[in-house]
């Protein structure tokens, strides 16, 4: 089962980070860069209040991503929340859903797997598109139960969605243990888990969805290591959090040339 789709996905996760002056020097940074690799599709997931800014001055070929999405669609009495409604009539067309952080919590509970596919459902339902992220945490890795983490958290999603539904899914596998740790998966880790779950799309979705999804990793890819990573038959691309914030995102962009 070949793994490997000719559009990467890099996407960029800027988490709770940004000031009006520093999100204007990134995306200036972003549109000075040159050509971008034209097998890369680029996508950066901002917090809320950079989104509409960031849409007017970025250049048109990198999209703009919501990182959240409300459990609820519409209007209405819903109080801090931003809709996937609202989001689609900011012209923001992307959101992730799912992140580890967000499953966790901040130091209260975390959203579950049925929170998350159904947040990726309401999403989708109002045409946008959704990078939808899973994995596992370091206890999980040392004692073997990796895929079974990552197969419950597939199973919410799946469970929201119809089959049509997937061709508006992008796969974040985030080894949790390797993020914002300086610990990085060894390309060959992480190959292994994405095969994996390419095997779990084949077997509980279908074949279609399986050889169509990308997978992409998040597991602190930098532009030190990406070139080795995205060389893996079934690494799709990349969700990349600090290094989506320096100059570096640029190379990270052009490893799929």
């Amino acid at each position: 089962m070949s793994g490997k789709i000719a559009k990467a996905l890099i996407g960029g996760n800027w988490k709770c980070n940004g000031t009006a002056a520093s999100v204007r020097a990134m995306a200036e940074v972003l549109n000075k860069a040159g050509p971008l690799s034209a097998n890369s599709e680029v996508v950066i997931a901002a917090p809320a209040i950079h989104l509409t800014t960031l849409k007017s001055i970025m250049r048109p070929e990198i999209s703009i991503s919501a990182e959240d999405v409300a459990f609820k669609t519409g209007y209405g009495a819903y109080t801090g929340e931003i809709s996937a409604d609202m989001l689609v009539d900011a012209g923001i067309n992307w959101t992730l859903t799912g992140h580890s952080e967000r499953r966790v919590g901040f130091g209260f509970p975390g959203e579950t797997n049925e929170i998350v596919g159904l947040k990726t459902k309401n999403a989708i339902s109002k045409g946008m598109s959704a990078i939808a992220c899973i994995g596992e945490q370091l206890a999980d890795r040392q004692n073997g139960t990796t895929m079974k983490v990552c197969a419950e958290q597939l199973e919410a999603i799946k469970a929201a969605l119809s089959e049509a539904d997937w061709k508006k899914v992008v796969i974040a596998y985030e080894p949790v243990w390797a993020i914002g740790t300086g610990v990085t998966a060894t390309p060959q880790q992480a190959q292994d888990t994405h095969k994996e779950i390419r095997e779990w799309l084949h077997n509980n979705v279908s074949p279609t969805v399986a050889a169509e999804t990308r997978i992409i990793y998040g597991g602190s890819a930098t532009a030190a290591n990406c070139n080795e990573l995205y060389a893996m038959n079934d690494i799709n691309g990349f969700l990349v959090g600090g290094a989506s914030l320096k100059p570096e995102f640029v190379d990270i962009i052009n490893c799929t040339k």
